[in-house]
């Protein structure tokens, strides 16, 4: 009996104190380089975005007074893409894409047809910028340490301002009235065309990855365009807006 507990025992020792042993050999491991060895040469950024159009013209005010549509129905999801390549270690040239579309159900306030039914109608506006801008950072976007090595900073505040072209399509589908003869007909009216805009955003790039950041940008569009013969009589269409955009930049 001594003898088989004495051969029970010696392995456990000796497991026992292997065990330390192979722990204090095994290599640990060591944490990713929080830098890079070359500077980034470019980067895209892809954004989700909501637009708050600014609706400043005489065809909202006649289409919100008739029917039963709001100056902020116009306001719209959309999403965006940015190529931006360096220039400066403060500046870079960015070409940007926006595209954001607002479709409305209405009718009309103070009419119905002749069974007393409301007179519907569905009014959308589709909106889509190509711009070419400057950004400017607010501070260097990283530090060479040496040759070989570049650390990248955690925050980078930027502004930024471009022009481009515009193109846009308002459309009316549904019934309407002819206030001449009181009558109720259905039609598609629509406009569409291109116009120049002008934009300035600011926001900042938090980085949570080695080449990737997460990025907040508001950014402020003017442009205006001439309606189409279906819209006789109205002054160019106010599409100014505001853009709030969140999304994520890669770096590479």
């Amino acid at each position: 009996m001594r003898r088989r507990l004495t051969l029970l025992v010696i392995p456990l020792v000796v497991l026992t104190l292997a065990g330390p042993a192979a722990a204090q050999n095994r290599p640990i491991p060591r944490p990713a380089p929080d830098f890079l060895f070359v500077k980034p040469h470019a980067s895209i950024t892809v954004r989700g975005s909501w637009l708050f159009t600014r609706a400043d013209s005489d065809w909202y005010d006649f289409v919100t007074d008739l029917l039963t549509v709001e100056s902020q129905d116009f306001n719209a999801p959309g999403f965006g893409l940015d190529f931006n390549v360096p220039v400066t270690s403060r500046i870079e040239a960015q070409a940007s894409f926006d595209f954001s579309r607002s479709s409305t159900l209405s009718e009309y306030r103070d009419f119905v047809d002749n069974n007393r039914l409301p007179i519907q109608q569905t009014t959308s506006l589709r909106e889509l910028n190509l711009g070419g801008n400057i950004r400017y950072m607010l501070v260097d976007r990283g530090q060479q340490v040496s040759r070989l090595v570049w650390v990248p900073r955690r925050f980078v505040p930027f502004v930024g301002g471009g022009a481009g072209a515009f193109n846009y399509k308002l459309q009316q589908t549904g019934d309407f009235i002819d206030f001449q003869d009181s009558s109720v007909f259905g039609d598609n009216f629509v406009s569409h065309g291109w116009a120049p805009s002008a934009q300035v955003f600011g926001g900042v790039d938090v980085r949570v990855f080695k080449r990737v950041y997460v990025t907040v940008d508001g950014r402020y569009l003017w442009a205006d365009a001439d309606l189409g013969r279906d819209f006789i009589g109205f002054e160019p269409l106010d599409l100014a807006g505001f853009r709030l955009s969140g999304g994520v930049n890669f770096q590479f």
